[in-house]
Protein backbone atom coordinates (compact mmCIF):
# COMPACT_ATOMS: atom_id res chain seq x y z
CA UNK A 1 0.00 0.00 0.00
CA UNK A 2 2.63 2.34 0.70
CA UNK A 3 4.65 1.47 -2.44
CA UNK A 4 1.90 2.05 -4.22
CA UNK A 5 0.95 5.58 -2.72
CA UNK A 6 4.85 6.62 -3.14
CA UNK A 7 4.45 5.63 -6.67
CA UNK A 8 1.27 7.63 -7.22
CA UNK A 9 2.54 10.91 -5.18
CA UNK A 10 5.92 10.64 -7.54
CA UNK A 11 3.52 10.41 -10.54
CA UNK A 12 1.43 13.67 -8.90
CA UNK A 13 4.57 15.65 -8.49
CA UNK A 14 5.65 14.79 -12.38
CA UNK A 15 2.40 16.30 -14.30
CA UNK A 16 3.74 19.30 -15.38
CA UNK A 17 -0.13 20.94 -15.83
CA UNK A 18 -2.79 20.23 -13.40
CA UNK A 19 -4.76 22.35 -15.58
CA UNK A 20 -4.53 20.40 -18.47
CA UNK A 21 -5.57 17.23 -16.11
CA UNK A 22 -9.05 19.41 -15.26
CA UNK A 23 -8.79 20.36 -19.09
CA UNK A 24 -9.44 16.38 -19.59
CA UNK A 25 -11.27 15.77 -17.13
CA UNK A 26 -14.02 18.06 -18.06
CA UNK A 27 -14.17 16.89 -21.63
CA UNK A 28 -14.94 13.43 -20.62
CA UNK A 29 -17.58 14.96 -19.14
CA UNK A 30 -18.92 16.38 -21.97
CA UNK A 31 -18.76 12.89 -23.68
CA UNK A 32 -20.47 11.39 -20.36
CA UNK A 33 -23.51 14.47 -20.93
CA UNK A 34 -23.16 14.21 -24.84
CA UNK A 35 -24.81 10.53 -24.26
CA UNK A 36 -28.21 11.87 -22.66
CA UNK A 37 -29.15 14.01 -25.83
CA UNK A 38 -27.25 11.39 -28.79
CA UNK A 39 -30.58 9.94 -29.96
CA UNK A 40 -32.50 12.99 -29.23
CA UNK A 41 -33.05 13.92 -32.90
CA UNK A 42 -33.95 10.37 -34.39
CA UNK A 43 -36.93 9.60 -31.68
CA UNK A 44 -39.56 10.34 -34.32
CA UNK A 45 -37.62 7.69 -36.46
CA UNK A 46 -36.73 5.16 -34.11
CA UNK A 47 -39.77 3.28 -34.74
CA UNK A 48 -38.76 3.11 -38.39
CA UNK A 49 -35.02 2.57 -38.53
CA UNK A 50 -35.31 -0.22 -35.99
CA UNK A 51 -38.49 -2.02 -37.22
CA UNK A 52 -40.14 -1.48 -33.68
CA UNK A 53 -43.04 -0.36 -31.73
CA UNK A 54 -42.89 3.40 -30.09
CA UNK A 55 -42.98 1.36 -26.87
CA UNK A 56 -40.21 -0.32 -27.72
CA UNK A 57 -38.26 2.30 -28.68
CA UNK A 58 -38.89 4.62 -25.84
CA UNK A 59 -36.39 1.86 -24.08
CA UNK A 60 -33.29 3.62 -25.93
CA UNK A 61 -33.76 6.38 -23.94
CA UNK A 62 -35.26 4.97 -20.71
CA UNK A 63 -32.45 2.30 -20.24
CA UNK A 64 -29.50 5.03 -20.28
CA UNK A 65 -31.10 7.18 -18.11
CA UNK A 66 -32.09 3.40 -16.06
CA UNK A 67 -28.69 2.39 -15.94
CA UNK A 68 -26.47 6.44 -15.46
CA UNK A 69 -28.59 6.43 -12.33
CA UNK A 70 -27.85 3.01 -10.74
CA UNK A 71 -24.02 3.09 -11.91
CA UNK A 72 -22.97 6.23 -10.83
CA UNK A 73 -23.60 5.84 -7.25
CA UNK A 74 -21.93 2.50 -7.03
CA UNK A 75 -19.03 3.59 -9.36
CA UNK A 76 -18.43 6.49 -7.00
CA UNK A 77 -17.51 3.62 -4.46
CA UNK A 78 -15.42 1.93 -6.41
CA UNK A 79 -13.63 5.11 -7.25
CA UNK A 80 -12.80 5.22 -3.48
CA UNK A 81 -11.83 2.09 -2.98
CA UNK A 82 -9.26 0.79 -6.30
CA UNK A 83 -8.67 4.50 -7.78
CA UNK A 84 -10.76 7.03 -9.54
CA UNK A 85 -8.72 6.98 -12.58
CA UNK A 86 -8.71 3.41 -12.96
CA UNK A 87 -12.80 3.35 -12.73
CA UNK A 88 -13.00 6.54 -15.20
CA UNK A 89 -11.04 4.31 -17.27
CA UNK A 90 -13.39 1.48 -17.16
CA UNK A 91 -16.30 3.69 -17.93
CA UNK A 92 -14.97 5.16 -20.90
CA UNK A 93 -14.20 1.40 -22.36
CA UNK A 94 -17.58 0.76 -21.55
CA UNK A 95 -18.82 3.90 -23.34
CA UNK A 96 -16.28 2.74 -26.75
CA UNK A 97 -17.90 -0.80 -26.42
CA UNK A 98 -21.09 0.31 -26.22
CA UNK A 99 -21.32 2.88 -28.54
CA UNK A 100 -19.19 0.15 -31.35
CA UNK A 101 -22.12 -2.38 -30.52
CA UNK A 102 -24.76 0.36 -31.28
CA UNK A 103 -23.65 1.50 -34.29
CA UNK A 104 -22.87 -2.19 -35.91
CA UNK A 105 -26.19 -3.32 -34.78
CA UNK A 106 -29.64 -3.09 -37.21
CA UNK A 107 -32.29 -4.43 -34.44
CA UNK A 108 -33.40 -2.41 -31.17
CA UNK A 109 -31.84 -5.40 -29.03
CA UNK A 110 -28.18 -4.18 -30.28
CA UNK A 111 -29.29 -0.66 -29.58
CA UNK A 112 -30.48 -0.57 -25.82
CA UNK A 113 -27.61 -3.05 -25.46
CA UNK A 114 -24.99 -0.45 -26.56
CA UNK A 115 -26.93 2.35 -25.29
CA UNK A 116 -26.86 0.62 -21.22
CA UNK A 117 -23.37 0.85 -21.67
CA UNK A 118 -23.04 4.41 -22.72
CA UNK A 119 -25.18 5.30 -19.97
CA UNK A 120 -22.73 4.17 -17.32
CA UNK A 121 -19.84 6.54 -18.64
CA UNK A 122 -22.22 9.36 -16.80
CA UNK A 123 -20.42 8.28 -13.23
CA UNK A 124 -16.75 10.19 -14.78
CA UNK A 125 -18.73 13.51 -13.92
CA UNK A 126 -18.62 12.78 -10.18
CA UNK A 127 -15.23 10.91 -10.09
CA UNK A 128 -13.66 13.53 -12.05
CA UNK A 129 -14.74 16.07 -9.41
CA UNK A 130 -12.85 13.73 -6.72
CA UNK A 131 -9.93 13.41 -8.80
CA UNK A 132 -9.81 17.18 -8.46
CA UNK A 133 -10.39 17.60 -5.00
CA UNK A 134 -7.18 15.35 -4.61
CA UNK A 135 -5.06 17.07 -6.93
CA UNK A 136 -5.92 20.94 -6.46
CA UNK A 137 -5.43 23.60 -3.90
CA UNK A 138 -8.17 24.79 -2.39
CA UNK A 139 -7.87 28.66 -4.55
CA UNK A 140 -8.17 26.69 -7.51
CA UNK A 141 -10.93 23.89 -6.92
CA UNK A 142 -13.94 26.20 -6.84
CA UNK A 143 -13.74 27.17 -10.21
CA UNK A 144 -12.31 23.33 -11.92
CA UNK A 145 -15.38 22.09 -9.99
CA UNK A 146 -17.79 24.33 -11.78
CA UNK A 147 -16.16 23.80 -15.22
CA UNK A 148 -16.76 20.05 -14.20
CA UNK A 149 -20.05 20.66 -13.56
CA UNK A 150 -21.31 22.67 -16.24
CA UNK A 151 -20.40 20.03 -18.81
CA UNK A 152 -23.75 17.90 -17.17
CA UNK A 153 -25.07 20.75 -19.27
CA UNK A 154 -22.74 21.88 -22.35
CA UNK A 155 -22.24 18.11 -23.26
CA UNK A 156 -26.01 18.13 -24.30
CA UNK A 157 -26.14 21.70 -25.23
CA UNK A 158 -23.45 21.09 -27.71
CA UNK A 159 -24.23 17.86 -28.90
CA UNK A 160 -27.52 18.47 -29.83
CA UNK A 161 -26.92 20.51 -32.71
CA UNK A 162 -24.48 17.88 -34.00
CA UNK A 163 -26.58 14.75 -33.51
CA UNK A 164 -29.29 16.62 -35.35
CA UNK A 165 -26.92 17.28 -38.12
CA UNK A 166 -25.87 14.44 -38.64
CA UNK A 167 -29.26 12.95 -37.91
CA UNK A 168 -30.33 14.98 -40.95
CA UNK A 169 -27.50 14.25 -43.08
CA UNK A 170 -26.22 11.25 -42.66
CA UNK A 171 -26.67 7.68 -41.55
CA UNK A 172 -28.07 7.28 -38.32
CA UNK A 173 -25.48 4.43 -37.07
CA UNK A 174 -22.73 7.64 -37.10
CA UNK A 175 -24.26 9.04 -34.38
CA UNK A 176 -22.55 6.21 -32.32
CA UNK A 177 -19.08 6.15 -34.02
CA UNK A 178 -19.10 9.47 -33.45
CA UNK A 179 -19.76 8.45 -29.53
CA UNK A 180 -17.10 5.98 -30.06
CA UNK A 181 -14.74 8.19 -31.50
CA UNK A 182 -15.25 10.35 -28.50
CA UNK A 183 -14.74 7.79 -26.10
CA UNK A 184 -11.38 7.03 -27.73
CA UNK A 185 -9.78 10.30 -27.71
CA UNK A 186 -11.23 10.81 -24.05
CA UNK A 187 -9.63 7.21 -23.00
CA UNK A 188 -6.22 8.16 -24.08
CA UNK A 189 -6.30 11.98 -23.27
CA UNK A 190 -6.94 10.23 -19.44
CA UNK A 191 -4.01 7.77 -19.91
CA UNK A 192 -1.77 10.82 -20.82
CA UNK A 193 -2.73 13.34 -18.24
CA UNK A 194 -4.73 12.17 -15.38
CA UNK A 195 -3.12 10.48 -12.57
CA UNK A 196 -3.10 7.86 -10.49
CA UNK A 197 -4.67 8.05 -7.01
CA UNK A 198 -3.09 8.84 -3.94
CA UNK A 199 -5.93 8.72 -1.49
CA UNK A 200 -7.39 5.31 -1.61
CA UNK A 201 -10.18 3.86 1.22
CA UNK A 202 -9.36 0.18 1.03
CA UNK A 203 -12.19 -2.45 1.62
CA UNK A 204 -14.37 -4.86 0.04
CA UNK A 205 -17.06 -3.80 -2.74
CA UNK A 206 -20.54 -4.44 -1.11
CA UNK A 207 -21.66 -6.82 -3.84
CA UNK A 208 -25.21 -7.45 -1.87
CA UNK A 209 -25.60 -3.69 -1.20
CA UNK A 210 -24.89 -2.69 -5.07
CA UNK A 211 -27.50 -5.73 -6.36
CA UNK A 212 -30.06 -4.21 -3.86
CA UNK A 213 -29.53 -0.90 -5.09
CA UNK A 214 -30.01 -1.57 -8.28
CA UNK A 215 -33.28 -3.88 -8.10
CA UNK A 216 -34.39 -0.94 -6.05
CA UNK A 217 -33.85 2.19 -7.71
CA UNK A 218 -34.89 -0.24 -11.67
CA UNK A 219 -38.42 -0.19 -10.07
CA UNK A 220 -38.63 3.06 -9.18
CA UNK A 221 -37.35 4.53 -11.89
CA UNK A 222 -39.15 2.69 -14.15
CA UNK A 223 -42.10 3.93 -12.18
CA UNK A 224 -41.22 7.33 -12.54
CA UNK A 225 -40.08 7.21 -16.65
CA UNK A 226 -42.30 4.77 -17.70
CA UNK A 227 -45.65 5.14 -15.88
CA UNK A 228 -47.70 8.05 -17.87
CA UNK A 229 -47.59 5.09 -20.89
CA UNK A 230 -47.88 2.25 -18.39
CA UNK A 231 -50.96 3.91 -16.26
CA UNK A 232 -49.78 5.80 -12.71
CA UNK A 233 -52.36 3.15 -11.26
CA UNK A 234 -52.12 0.34 -13.02
CA UNK A 235 -50.79 -2.92 -11.35
CA UNK A 236 -47.10 -3.12 -13.62
CA UNK A 237 -46.70 0.58 -12.04
CA UNK A 238 -48.16 0.48 -8.73
CA UNK A 239 -45.48 -3.46 -8.47
CA UNK A 240 -42.90 -1.34 -9.53
CA UNK A 241 -43.03 1.54 -7.25
CA UNK A 242 -44.30 -0.50 -3.72
CA UNK A 243 -41.73 -3.02 -4.92
CA UNK A 244 -38.98 -0.37 -5.48
CA UNK A 245 -39.51 1.52 -2.30
CA UNK A 246 -39.73 -1.82 0.17
CA UNK A 247 -36.46 -3.07 -1.78
CA UNK A 248 -35.00 0.16 -0.77
CA UNK A 249 -36.25 0.21 2.87
CA UNK A 250 -34.42 -3.11 3.12
CA UNK A 251 -31.51 -2.02 1.49
CA UNK A 252 -30.89 1.30 3.91
CA UNK A 253 -31.81 -1.05 7.12
CA UNK A 254 -28.76 -3.33 5.80
CA UNK A 255 -26.32 -0.15 5.24
CA UNK A 256 -26.25 0.49 8.50
CA UNK A 257 -25.75 -2.42 10.18
CA UNK A 258 -23.27 -4.25 7.80
CA UNK A 259 -19.12 -3.05 8.27
CA UNK A 260 -18.36 -1.86 4.35
CA UNK A 261 -21.57 -0.29 3.06
CA UNK A 262 -21.86 0.44 -0.19
CA UNK A 263 -22.40 3.99 0.82
CA UNK A 264 -22.45 5.13 4.32
CA UNK A 265 -25.83 6.57 4.84
CA UNK A 266 -25.02 7.87 8.15
CA UNK A 267 -22.82 10.81 6.24
CA UNK A 268 -26.01 10.69 3.62
CA UNK A 269 -27.88 11.80 6.62
CA UNK A 270 -25.79 14.96 7.81
CA UNK A 271 -28.01 17.61 6.72
CA UNK A 272 -25.84 20.16 4.71
CA UNK A 273 -25.62 16.19 2.61
CA UNK A 274 -29.15 15.36 3.02
CA UNK A 275 -31.01 18.87 2.28
CA UNK A 276 -28.48 19.16 -0.76
CA UNK A 277 -29.20 15.80 -2.38
CA UNK A 278 -32.62 16.26 -1.71
CA UNK A 279 -32.91 19.78 -3.52
CA UNK A 280 -30.81 18.20 -6.41
CA UNK A 281 -34.06 16.31 -7.20
CA UNK A 282 -35.72 19.87 -7.99
CA UNK A 283 -32.61 20.97 -10.06
CA UNK A 284 -32.51 17.90 -12.24
CA UNK A 285 -36.25 18.34 -12.69
CA UNK A 286 -36.11 22.18 -13.84
CA UNK A 287 -32.84 21.24 -16.13
CA UNK A 288 -34.81 18.16 -17.65
CA UNK A 289 -38.19 20.20 -18.14
CA UNK A 290 -36.70 22.91 -20.65
CA UNK A 291 -35.04 19.86 -22.56
CA UNK A 292 -38.55 18.52 -23.05
CA UNK A 293 -40.54 21.07 -22.93
CA UNK A 294 -38.70 24.36 -24.80
CA UNK A 295 -37.83 21.76 -28.36
CA UNK A 296 -41.37 20.80 -29.45
CA UNK A 297 -42.16 24.37 -28.96
CA UNK A 298 -39.80 25.50 -31.31
CA UNK A 299 -40.29 22.53 -33.58
CA UNK A 300 -44.12 22.31 -33.49
CA UNK A 301 -46.17 23.92 -36.47
CA UNK A 302 -47.64 27.60 -36.20
CA UNK A 303 -51.29 26.62 -36.91
CA UNK A 304 -51.02 24.04 -33.64
CA UNK A 305 -51.43 27.93 -31.67
CA UNK A 306 -48.55 26.29 -29.35
CA UNK A 307 -45.30 26.25 -31.70
CA UNK A 308 -42.60 28.13 -33.84
CA UNK A 309 -42.58 25.95 -36.77
CA UNK A 310 -38.77 25.77 -36.71
CA UNK A 311 -36.35 22.66 -38.05
CA UNK A 312 -34.53 20.29 -35.62
CA UNK A 313 -31.32 21.83 -36.49
CA UNK A 314 -32.60 25.90 -36.04
CA UNK A 315 -34.35 24.86 -32.51
CA UNK A 316 -31.17 22.77 -31.49
CA UNK A 317 -29.13 26.00 -31.98
CA UNK A 318 -31.47 28.54 -29.96
CA UNK A 319 -31.40 25.57 -27.32
CA UNK A 320 -27.05 25.33 -27.57
CA UNK A 321 -26.49 28.68 -25.76
CA UNK A 322 -27.69 27.69 -22.21
CA UNK A 323 -24.93 25.03 -22.93
CA UNK A 324 -22.38 28.04 -23.32
CA UNK A 325 -23.29 30.48 -20.93
CA UNK A 326 -22.86 27.16 -18.19
CA UNK A 327 -19.45 27.07 -19.28
CA UNK A 328 -18.87 30.74 -19.69
CA UNK A 329 -19.87 31.26 -15.87
CA UNK A 330 -17.67 28.47 -14.59
CA UNK A 331 -15.03 30.82 -13.60
CA UNK A 332 -17.58 33.67 -11.93
CA UNK A 333 -19.24 30.41 -10.38
CA UNK A 334 -15.92 29.30 -8.88
CA UNK A 335 -14.71 33.17 -7.46
CA UNK A 336 -18.38 33.62 -5.88
CA UNK A 337 -17.66 29.78 -4.33
CA UNK A 338 -14.79 31.07 -2.71
CA UNK A 339 -15.94 34.29 -2.15
CA UNK A 340 -19.44 33.80 -0.48
CA UNK A 341 -19.47 30.11 -0.05
CA UNK A 342 -21.25 27.54 -1.99
CA UNK A 343 -24.95 27.77 -0.07
CA UNK A 344 -25.38 31.18 -1.29
CA UNK A 345 -24.38 30.15 -4.80
CA UNK A 346 -26.78 27.61 -4.39
CA UNK A 347 -29.50 29.71 -3.58
CA UNK A 348 -29.11 32.84 -6.38
CA UNK A 349 -28.84 30.04 -8.82
CA UNK A 350 -32.26 28.16 -7.22
CA UNK A 351 -33.68 31.68 -7.59
CA UNK A 352 -32.69 32.18 -11.48
CA UNK A 353 -34.98 29.43 -12.55
CA UNK A 354 -37.84 30.22 -10.80
CA UNK A 355 -36.88 33.55 -13.05
CA UNK A 356 -36.28 32.02 -15.93
CA UNK A 357 -39.79 29.54 -15.85
CA UNK A 358 -41.87 32.67 -14.63
CA UNK A 359 -40.53 34.43 -17.58
CA UNK A 360 -41.51 32.37 -20.18
CA UNK A 361 -44.46 31.97 -18.81
CA UNK A 362 -45.14 35.33 -19.03
CA UNK A 363 -43.19 35.94 -22.41
CA UNK A 364 -43.37 33.42 -25.27
CA UNK A 365 -44.89 34.46 -28.09
CA UNK A 366 -41.10 34.69 -29.91
CA UNK A 367 -38.61 32.50 -30.51
CA UNK A 368 -36.15 34.58 -29.09
CA UNK A 369 -38.11 34.49 -25.52
CA UNK A 370 -37.31 30.85 -25.25
CA UNK A 371 -33.70 31.97 -26.02
CA UNK A 372 -33.77 34.23 -23.12
CA UNK A 373 -35.50 32.02 -20.59
CA UNK A 374 -33.09 29.18 -21.43
CA UNK A 375 -29.81 31.27 -21.26
CA UNK A 376 -31.38 32.51 -17.55
CA UNK A 377 -31.87 28.57 -17.00
CA UNK A 378 -27.98 28.06 -18.06
CA UNK A 379 -26.70 30.69 -15.58
CA UNK A 380 -29.19 29.04 -12.68
CA UNK A 381 -28.01 24.98 -13.23
CA UNK A 382 -24.03 26.35 -13.77
CA UNK A 383 -24.08 28.12 -10.30
CA UNK A 384 -26.26 25.15 -8.48
CA UNK A 385 -24.24 22.21 -10.09
CA UNK A 386 -21.09 24.07 -9.06
CA UNK A 387 -22.28 24.17 -5.72
CA UNK A 388 -23.94 21.30 -5.11
CA UNK A 389 -20.38 19.19 -5.14
CA UNK A 390 -18.76 22.00 -3.02
CA UNK A 391 -21.72 21.74 -0.43
CA UNK A 392 -20.73 18.00 0.08
CA UNK A 393 -16.94 17.74 -0.39
CA UNK A 394 -16.94 20.36 2.48
CA UNK A 395 -19.57 18.15 4.45
CA UNK A 396 -17.85 14.53 3.82
CA UNK A 397 -14.49 12.83 4.62
CA UNK A 398 -11.70 12.86 2.02
CA UNK A 399 -11.73 9.27 1.11
CA UNK A 400 -15.40 8.94 0.73
CA UNK A 401 -16.01 11.92 -1.91
CA UNK A 402 -16.54 9.83 -5.07
CA UNK A 403 -19.35 8.25 -3.16
CA UNK A 404 -21.31 10.90 -1.70
CA UNK A 405 -20.47 12.96 -5.38
CA UNK A 406 -22.10 10.03 -6.96
CA UNK A 407 -24.74 9.76 -4.68
CA UNK A 408 -25.99 12.96 -5.37
CA UNK A 409 -25.43 12.56 -9.14
CA UNK A 410 -28.44 9.79 -8.43
CA UNK A 411 -30.62 12.47 -7.13
CA UNK A 412 -30.05 14.70 -9.81
CA UNK A 413 -30.65 11.56 -12.21
CA UNK A 414 -34.30 11.45 -10.14
CA UNK A 415 -34.95 14.45 -10.91
CA UNK A 416 -34.63 14.28 -14.42
CA UNK A 417 -36.21 10.50 -15.06
CA UNK A 418 -39.24 12.66 -13.10
CA UNK A 419 -39.17 15.63 -15.19
CA UNK A 420 -39.30 13.23 -18.46
CA UNK A 421 -42.33 11.44 -17.32
CA UNK A 422 -44.09 13.93 -15.94
CA UNK A 423 -43.66 16.37 -18.80
CA UNK A 424 -44.37 13.56 -21.24
CA UNK A 425 -47.98 13.23 -19.52
CA UNK A 426 -48.73 16.88 -19.46
CA UNK A 427 -48.28 17.02 -23.11
CA UNK A 428 -49.59 13.85 -24.00
CA UNK A 429 -52.94 14.21 -21.75
CA UNK A 430 -53.56 17.86 -23.04
CA UNK A 431 -53.01 17.42 -26.38
CA UNK A 432 -55.29 18.24 -29.69
CA UNK A 433 -55.59 16.04 -33.03
CA UNK A 434 -54.64 18.02 -36.32
CA UNK A 435 -54.01 16.45 -39.55
CA UNK A 436 -54.26 13.36 -37.64
CA UNK A 437 -51.53 14.03 -35.07
CA UNK A 438 -52.05 14.66 -31.59
CA UNK A 439 -50.13 18.37 -30.63
CA UNK A 440 -49.95 19.37 -26.92
CA UNK A 441 -51.58 22.88 -26.47
CA UNK A 442 -50.36 26.03 -24.95
CA UNK A 443 -51.97 25.27 -21.90
CA UNK A 444 -50.15 22.23 -21.62
CA UNK A 445 -46.67 23.93 -21.86
CA UNK A 446 -47.88 26.30 -19.08
CA UNK A 447 -48.73 23.48 -16.42
CA UNK A 448 -44.98 22.20 -17.71
CA UNK A 449 -43.62 25.76 -16.84
CA UNK A 450 -45.99 25.85 -13.37
CA UNK A 451 -44.76 22.48 -12.12
CA UNK A 452 -40.76 22.81 -12.88
CA UNK A 453 -41.55 27.11 -11.03
CA UNK A 454 -42.50 24.44 -7.84
CA UNK A 455 -39.81 22.46 -8.26
CA UNK A 456 -37.28 25.22 -8.46
CA UNK A 457 -39.24 26.91 -5.34
CA UNK A 458 -38.79 23.78 -3.30
CA UNK A 459 -34.97 23.89 -3.70
CA UNK A 460 -34.79 27.37 -3.04
CA UNK A 461 -36.36 26.79 0.02
CA UNK A 462 -34.32 23.64 0.68
CA UNK A 463 -31.03 25.86 0.29
CA UNK A 464 -32.46 27.88 3.05
CA UNK A 465 -31.56 24.76 5.38
CA UNK A 466 -28.70 24.08 4.59
CA UNK A 467 -26.07 24.68 7.53
CA UNK A 468 -22.61 26.52 6.94
CA UNK A 469 -19.68 23.86 5.83
CA UNK A 470 -15.91 23.79 6.39
CA UNK A 471 -13.86 24.13 4.08
CA UNK A 472 -12.29 21.60 1.84
CA UNK A 473 -9.46 19.29 3.10
CA UNK A 474 -7.19 17.63 1.31
CA UNK A 475 -5.04 14.57 1.37
CA UNK A 476 -1.65 16.22 3.28
CA UNK A 477 0.38 14.71 1.32
CA UNK A 478 -0.30 16.31 -1.91
CA UNK A 479 1.79 18.71 -3.11
CA UNK A 480 0.48 22.51 -3.56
Amino acid sequence: MGDRDDRARKRLSRTPNRGLTVAVLAFAGLCASFMFTLVVPLQAELPTLLNASREDTTWVVTITLLVAAIATPISGRLGDMYGKRRVIVVLLAALIVGSVIAALSGSIVGVIIGRALQGGVTGVIPLGIAVMRDILPANRLGTAVALMSATMGVGGALGMPLAAYLAINADWHSLFWLAAGLGVIGLVLVFLFVPEDVLLSPGRLDVLGAIGLAIGLTGLLLYVSRGAEWGWTSPVGLSLLIGGILVLLVWGWYQLRTSEPLLDLRVAARPAVLFTNIAAIGMGFALFSSNVTFPQMLELPVESGSGFGLDMLTAAFIIMPAGLVMMVISPLSGWLERTVGPRPLFTVGAAAIVLAYVYVLIWSSEWWHILISNAIIGVGIGFTFAAMPMIIMRSVPANETGASNGLNALFRSVGTSSASAVMGGVLAAMSVEIDGVAVPTREAFDVCFWLAIVAGIVALVLSLFIPKTRSVERHPSLPS
